[in-house]
């Protein structure tokens, strides 16, 4: 099916991509809760889910208020298909359509992940307190 809006009915989904992944874990994924996804994706700013045979496989959301990614998560076993990068583009687009002139986002620092933002033309801003790496992407 491929790329298609978020809605309430995706947060298990979501979840479990979440859950699912090798790189930029986290130690309590409670902190994520069903609450805080369904702000993200109705309030503050959108959400995206890649379907593939009716599953959903990767996800992303969006922080217009803040301007920034707030999360863009694959599946390990669905990664390096183009999904990431779908869902990448449909949120930048998204972002810009919306008026957002530049957008952050933050993930750890030499992973996959850093890697793949670089390649899409994210720029290294800092290291923030956390130990994130922060990049930065001009959209108009």
């Amino acid at each position: 099916m491929g790329v298609r809006e978020a809605s309430n009915s995706d947060i298990a989904g979501i979840q479990r991509v979440r859950q699912s992944v090798r790189e930029n874990t986290l130690p309590d994924y409670s902190v994520i809760g069903p609450e805080l996804i369904l702000q993200h994706i109705q309030e503050l700013g959108r959400g995206w889910v890649y379907e593939h045979e009716r599953r959903i496989v990767a996800f992303a959301i969006a922080n217009l208020q803040e301007a920034s990614i707030w999360a863009l998560f694959v599946e390990p076993e669905w990664e390096s298909r183009g999904f990431g990068r779908a869902l990448h583009n449909t949120m930048l687009e998204w972002l810009r359509s919306q008026g957002a002139a530049r957008v952050t986002l933050g993930t750890d620092p030499g992973t996959r992940a850093a890697r793949f933002y670089e390649a899409a033309g994210w720029e290294f801003s800092r290291i923030d307190d956390s130990g994130e790496a922060i990049y930065e992407k001009q959209l108009l």
